[in-house]
């Protein structure tokens, strides 16, 4: 009896075809975006030991608390999947020996994260980050950077008009501090009206339950006093001069008090890109000022700022945008015999020397070897027989206009050329190529020509 197909774990997916295409263009424009901003990338474990995000979080946190993939190793120590890089990236700063040379460092990271969480559209249990993280910077020119940074990126992915920038200030400790009372005296005149879980949170981390997501909690927020009336001369200045450079990196944003950090060692800027087109998943990217989780791992003071961003839920953008990258389309060698296979091994190593997709079927009959050329959409097919070969000849077929020319194999190029799938700057490399390979030495061949008729005709 067959037995049932298996399934992926819950909360996890293949990445396959379009959606591959989508994820890697994510990262791969954010690697470039940020390469031009001066970020390194740093690789950090996957899993790490589990004090690393416990005093990175908080044990307040919904993530320590109740969504981290927590076990015992064989050794008897206690590790954790990363649900997040940003304390993987401070405790590599530290244990690496990097906080007290060539500050700030820069750091751009790309990975799978784990939270054990429900599962629904953009949101899965193993999931997908990218991010930045300055290191070392107490300035707010950092924190506008950062989000140039993010903001530079959408706009590469073509995601921008979906997406608009949030931010608020946490301001310093004793802004912070002013108005964590505030929020205490006003929560607590309400304590029969808020839910459980900030119930318990008004002792431990008032702030939290400004971002509670409860119905319940959130008729309360809407009349609780925000910081920008308890923030310091230094903490006020801080933020005017964080909003006045995204103006001038001519970045977008509106001002939105209720955005918050629940960890003491946040400060200053806080900012969320958000979009109302991914429905509950609305946050795509968000971050802000951490000036003491190097500390929590065991380093010096040292100012940073940062973000992470969904690779998920910026993949749903691009597709939302109809920006799905289109697969490449090889060209299909087609041998024909035992000889013409041999030597179009030739012609299929030159064209992939120099950046062209090039496939060749390993058996069949021509039929059978078109039929598979059109199943993988080939823009043209090489037809080779031994016939051919002995003439030094091949047949290009342009498989969208079902079109075909036979020509010498040192004009092999020009024809792939006129059916569009080689690319301009490949030309000139592939021709000297073939005609080193078939002995056309001397050919003056002018590629930018087009065929003519008589040429067309063969």
């Amino acid at each position: 009896m067959a037995q049932a197909p298996l399934q992926p774990a819950r909360g996890t997916h293949d990445l396959i075809g379009a959606e591959f295409r989508r994820h890697h263009l994510v990262i791969e424009t954010a690697r470039r975006v940020a390469t031009l901003y001066g970020f390194e990338e740093w690789s950090t474990p996957i899993f790490e030991d589990t004090r690393v995000f416990s005093r990175g979080l908080g044990d307040t946190s919904d993530v320590v608390s109740k969504e981290m993939y927590v076990f015992e190793d064989r050794g008897g120590e206690s590790v954790t999947l990363r649900p997040e890089n940003t304390a993987g990236v401070c405790r590599a700063l530290v244990t690496n020996g990097l906080t007290q040379s060539n500050l700030p460092r820069k750091v751009f990271y790309a990975g799978p994260m784990f939270r054990y969480e429900r599962p629904q559209k953009g949101r899965y249990r193993q999931f997908h980050q990218i991010g930045i993280e300055v290191l070392g910077a107490a300035e707010p020119l950092a924190d506008a950077e950062v989000i140039a940074c993010g903001w530079h990126i959408q706009q590469e992915l073509g995601i921008e008009e979906g997406t608009v920038l949030e931010i608020n200030t946490l301001g310093d400790a004793a802004s912070r501090d002013a108005y964590r009372a505030a929020l205490v005296a006003y929560f607590t005149a309400h304590r029969d009206a808020l839910s459980e879980e900030s119930r318990a949170r008004l002792e431990k981390n008032p702030l939290r339950i400004v971002d509670s997501k409860d119905p319940k909690d959130r008729a309360l927020v809407a009349g609780a006093p925000t910081i920008h009336d308890h923030l310091t001369p230094e903490a006020a200045a801080f933020y005017a001069a964080v909003k006045r450079y995204l103006t001038a990196f001519e970045v977008p944003f509106r001002e939105n008090p209720r955005i918050v950090r629940g960890l003491d060692y946040y400060s200053h800027t806080a900012f969320e890109f958000v979009t109302d087109r991914l429905g509950a998943q609305g946050t795509v990217m968000g971050g802000g000022r951490y000036n003491g989780l190097v500390e929590e791992m065991g380093g010096p003071a040292t100012p940073s700022v940062g973000w992470a961003a969904g690779v998920e839920r910026l993949s749903l953008l691009v597709e939302a945008n109809a920006l799905t990258p289109e697969p490449s389309r090889p060209v299909a060698i087609v041998p024909m015999g035992e000889a013409a296979e041999l030597a179009s091994l030739a012609i299929l190593q030159s064209l992939r020397d120099h950046g062209v997709v090039a496939e060749v079927g390993y058996k069949g009959n021509l039929k059978r070897r078109m039929e598979r050329a059109n199943k993988i959409n080939a823009g043209a097919a090489v037809i080779l027989g031994d016939a051919e070969l002995a003439e030094g000849m091949a047949v290009v077929k342009n498989l969208d206009a079902g079109s075909q020319v036979r020509v010498a194999l040192p004009d092999l190029l020009r024809a792939l050329a006129e059916t569009g799938v080689v690319e301009t700057a490949a030309q000139a490399m592939l021709q000297t190529i073939l005609e080193e390979e078939f002995g056309a030495e001397g050919s003056d061949i002018d590629l930018d020509e087009p065929l003519d008729a008589d040429e067309a005709r063969g």
